[in-house]
């Protein structure tokens, strides 16, 4: 009798097992966003959205982390792979951008995700981005 008991235990802790490592896997190799078939959750300006990560770090990140975001502003960088909008938003994109469709201070819209602020540059970072104009 205390052998089948044994055996149960040990059935019970191999399936919890197996349930919390299914879980485990499919929350880890969750499915990728794409940010671009997304509709956004916010639309801003690139003054506004700093202003307010400047103003309470806390408080901006828990709004906006990880959400989908619009932003307006002009072009003060640009590269292969990002660029930077007013000094204040930096954008990075999945893919190469063809820069010569891109002048420097041109009003563009872009949309991305939120990935936070970075104190040492004063820049909110965007991921994933597309240009919208």
């Amino acid at each position: 009798m205390r052998n089948n008991t044994m055996k149960k235990k040990l059935q019970l802790i191999f399936v919890a097992i197996i349930i919390a490592s299914f879980f485990a896997y499919n929350y880890i190799y969750q499915d990728h966003r794409n940010i671009s078939n997304e509709s956004a959750v916010f639309t801003t300006d690139s003054k506004s959205l700093s202003d307010e990560f400047k103003n309470n770090i806390q408080d901006s990140e828990t709004k906006y982390l990880n959400k989908t975001i619009v932003i307006k502003g002009e072009v003060s960088e640009i590269n292969t792979t990002d660029l930077t909008l007013n000094d204040l938003i930096f954008c990075s994109f999945s893919q190469s951008m063809s820069t010569g469709l891109l002048q420097l201070n041109k009003q563009i819209t872009i949309k991305g995700r939120c990935i936070g602020y970075d104190d040492l540059l004063e820049q909110v970072k965007l991921d994933q981005c597309t240009l919208i104009n």
